[in-house]
């Protein structure tokens, strides 16, 4: 035992100079939280996609391609807002950045998959139940868009198939003036787990590491 504890003392300061004495900061689950936290994000996923796919073919079923339904107009704190279904497809991100690079966000899709993947393996991304909603959330948001991005829609133009998001909901606000960026709720998704993780990095200064008891 003095053994031991001598190696520990005589390896703390070794770290320290190596720059490693810095531990990354663990917290303890057991095995019915880290079910629970599981459970959490599939159920997220699953039920996020499903919502966004259905809502999807829904209103593009009903109204097709760059159709338009009115559905309520009014003001909200003062500002007068516009709500309308209107479909489009959009062959790039959010804000419609990088039109016509529908392969690459694709790609970039599955590579943020696998380092979600990753990060629930490690269980880092279900350290605290704010990053297990996020998580769920983002998954949810990227299988969405991505299905969309695949072509698996079933859409086809003159071209062919279509490789491209479909997009819904349109808002316009001060009677016109200003019109936000027609989206869908995969995007909803993306924009709040992506804010949500801004919000933990002010709260959590360094990652925990979680440990099953």
């Amino acid at each position: 035992m003095r053994t031991e504890a001598r190696a520990e003392s005589i390896g703390e300061p070794l770290a320290a100079e190596s720059g490693s004495a810095r531990r990354t900061p663990t917290i303890s689950l057991t095995k019915g939280d880290l079910f629970g936290r599981y459970l959490l994000v599939t159920t997220l996923m699953a039920a996020g996609s499903i919502w966004d796919l259905w809502s999807k073919w829904s209103v593009f079923h009903d109204l097709g391609v760059h159709g338009v339904k009115p559905v309520w107009k009014g003001s909200f704190l003062g500002i007068a807002v516009k709500f309308d279904l209107a479909t489009t497809f959009n062959r790039g991100a959010l804000w419609g950045i990088g039109q016509n690079q529908t392969w690459l966000f694709a790609s970039l899709s599955l590579l943020a998959i696998g380092a979600i993947v990753y990060f629930l393996w490690t269980r880092q991304a279900i350290a605290s139940w704010w990053l297990t909603v996020a998580t769920g959330l983002l998954l949810g948001g990227t299988l969405g868009n991505l299905y969309d991005r695949l072509g698996l829609h079933g859409w086809k133009d003159e071209k062919g198939p279509v490789y491209a998001v479909r997009d819904f909901l349109d808002f316009v606000f001060f009677d016109g003036k200003f019109e936000w960026a027609t989206f869908n709720f995969a995007d909803v998704y993306l924009v709040t787990g992506a804010i949500m993780l801004v919000l933990q990095s002010f709260w959590v200064p360094s990652p925990e590491q979680p440990q099953v008891k």
